[in-house]
């Protein structure tokens, strides 16, 4: 059976991230270095294009990505990863989505892979170490929250934390505030 055949059997002959029935072709997440059904998924006319980077993001066709999210195959949960990556940047509820999302190590590694490799952008931590998307780190001083009375306390677990354009800031949840912090104040 064919690659298309496959996905199209999987996905029930829809879009894996949106649910459209339309214009269905295969994407293979990269990195790939065999084709194979299981690095595939089947994207309808609307979402390849921006998947693949050829068209902007537009953010409300995106939303579609809070029920795909939950998909159980692996290449499906990768894309969704990116994408609400990206899209978290600029919108709470792709990052509130990003930080609900679980992923298997091995889909982790794989979902951050290309992202770290197509930003040239690194965060370190105050040891030196990268820092990737949705890694745990610890506070190693006491900050004080800026616009708010709360002190992040030194030993404060970050988790889940998301990469910011600039490499001296991260973000992460802190007593359920979302909050910019500067790597520098951070160890893995």
């Amino acid at each position: 059976m064919s690659i298309a055949a496959t996905l199209a059997q999987r996905s029930n002959g829809q879009c894996e991230l949106c649910s459209n029935n339309t214009g269905l072709d295969v994407f293979e997440v990269p990195p790939v270095n065999e084709a194979h059904s299981d690095k595939c998924v089947y994207l309808c006319s609307t979402c390849k294009p921006q998947v693949e980077g050829n068209e902007t993001l537009q953010t409300n066709h995106w939303h579609c990505l809070n029920d795909s999210m939950w998909s159980q195959t692996p290449a499906v949960q990768v894309v969704a990863f990116r994408l609400l990556s990206q899209l978290a940047v600029e919108h709470s509820w792709a990052q509130d989505a990003l930080d609900m999302l679980y992923l298997e190590d091995d889909t982790r590694t794989w979902a951050a892979q290309v992202l770290a490799d197509e930003d040239e952008i690194v965060h370190l931590d105050s040891n030196g170490v990268r820092l990737n998307a949705g890694d745990t780190v610890v506070l190693i001083k006491d900050l004080d929250v800026k616009g708010s009375s709360i002190v992040a306390k030194r030993g404060t677990a970050v988790r889940n934390i998301g990469l910011t354009s600039n490499p001296d800031h991260i973000e992460g949840r802190v007593d359920g505030q979302r909050i910019v912090i500067l790597t520098k104040f951070v160890k893995k």
